[in-house]
């Protein structure tokens, strides 16, 4: 399926190679073949001398073009590409949709037709690819928002070019951190490792009805290596978190004036899951701040914030879903999902600190450098209390990781592999929170060095 521009022409040729290589290809012009220009035109032409059928788009009916789609193998989108803004127009739509419908398996080139490229929404309809091949330079939109639903897998040719922001000198739009670059920073644990140098991390969550969201963030940061976890929480659930994971120190608070003492032997702080916005989540919220303790501030503590003048802070880290960020800026979820690099980016220069945006390609802001983007991550997470595991895991590597804007980059990359490791341990259908924590280990054993340990025959 061939438009008009660059990204047609490219579809030509694809059809042109296939049938070099003795495979049957057609193409279908959605676009007029007059309107193509340059290269594009001289790929139409090629495909055309090596006999690939070309079919003109307007003379289709709906019923021809269906079966076209039923007759193919694999279907080549080379409708859109980056130089088009906006919803799709007719016939674009139209076929989008019909292609959407058949269940065909779909090779996108570059980008799947009607995606924004540089910020991941779909204003329209979008195609849904199972594998996007993509150009010279990875386009951001390909791993955030509607992007990381609709791309597929993602594969990247460079074609021996360097990339136009390359040759300018201009910085990327984002920048990739997947878990197999992320693992790199974990620390190594020396022979003679203490729970000391591990860091010691305080959750201050549970307000009464939420208690499982701290005791999930407490197990999360046992698990993600953290020296001392201790929970904070509503007296009620003291017994529950001890019987869910004993090595937790779990103190019962009614009022903020019990937290100082605690916080004074953290490390690191988490407070939000859980929380709530009564007096209680509001005092707690106060103590964590003013102890200028390093921080991770999730749930119901952003939404307190929300509803106050920015408290600027260098370490902090601030984990909002859409809608949380939505409140931090006082606008719409569909403007945050609209544009999710530059929600993150504005709420970092709001609140300073380290913003993560939660949701389809998290998304990282540190105020240093271009945003990162963090792929991975599957449906079976849209579940309560996936969010209160990556805090959880934010302060355990907080407090081993030395370079901050590292920690939550291999936190939010850890958190989501280890939901795809459990995915596929256990499918994505009715995934827990709990199943996460469980395939952490799973995930981190191949992270370390079992030669170190080969000296004792081990």
């Amino acid at each position: 399926l061939c438009g008009a521009g660059n990204n047609g022409g490219d579809g030509y040729l694809v059809a042109a190679n296939a049938q070099r290589h003795g495979i049957d290809a057609a193409c279908v012009a959605v676009a007029p073949v007059e309107k193509l220009q340059g290269d594009a035109r001289s790929a139409y032409q090629k495909a055309r001398n090596d006999g690939v059928e070309i079919l003109e788009g307007s003379a289709l009916s709906d019923a021809d073009l269906q079966a076209r789609i039923d007759s193919a193998a694999v279907v080549v989108d080379a409708m859109l590409g980056t130089g088009v803004a906006g919803a799709p127009r007719e016939p674009f739509a139209s076929i989008i949709r019909q292609l959407n419908q058949s269940g065909k398996p779909v090779l996108a080139v570059d980008l799947p037709s009607g995606l924004n490229a540089t910020t991941g929404a779909a204003e329209g309809d979008v195609v849904h690819a199972d594998v996007t091949v993509t150009f010279i330079g990875a386009k951001t939109g390909l791993f955030t928002g509607a992007g990381a639903g609709v791309c597929g897998q993602v594969m990247f040719e460079a074609l021996g070019a360097m990339h136009a922001g390359q040759q300018s000198g201009e910085m990327p739009l984002a920048e990739l951190y997947p878990w197999a670059r992320c693992k790199a920073w974990l620390p190594e644990r020396p022979a003679n490792a203490h729970k000391g140098l591990f860091g010691h991390v305080l959750v201050v969550a549970g307000d009464h009805g939420f208690g499982g969201a701290g005791i999930m963030a407490a197990e999360a940061a046992s698990r993600a290596g953290a020296g001392l976890v201790s929970l904070a929480t509503r007296p009620e659930y003291v017994t529950a978190a001890l019987a869910r994971c004993p090595s937790l120190m779990v103190r019962g608070v009614t009022h903020g004036s019990e937290l100082p003492g605690l916080l004074e032997k953290a490390d690191v702080v988490v407070c939000g899951p859980g929380i709530g916005q009564s007096a209680w989540g509001q005092q707690m919220l106060q103590q964590v701040v003013a102890s200028g303790k390093p921080r991770v501030l999730d749930a119901d503590a952003l939404n307190i914030m929300a509803g106050r003048a920015p408290a600027t802070a260098d370490n902090h880290v601030l984990t909002p879903h859409p809608g949380e960020a939505a409140r931090l800026l006082g606008c719409s979820v569909q403007e945050v999902e609209a544009d999710r690099v530059g929600a993150a980016t504005r709420i970092q220069k709001q609140w300073q600190g380290i913003v993560l945006l939660k949701g389809a390609g998290t998304v990282v802001a540190t105020g240093n450098g271009v945003p990162g983007i963090i792929p991975g991550g599957n449906p079976g997470m849209a579940t309560g209390g996936m969010g209160d595991v990556l805090s959880g895991i934010l302060g355990a590597l907080l407090g081993q990781i030395p370079s901050a804007s590292q920690a939550v980059m291999a936190s939010a990359a850890l958190h989501l592999a280890a939901a795809d490791k459990a995915g596929q341990n256990k499918g994505y259908m009715g995934l827990l929170p709990a199943d996460v924590i469980e395939a952490m280990p799973q995930v981190l054993v191949r992270s370390e060095r079992p030669e170190c340990f080969n000296d004792r025959g081990n």
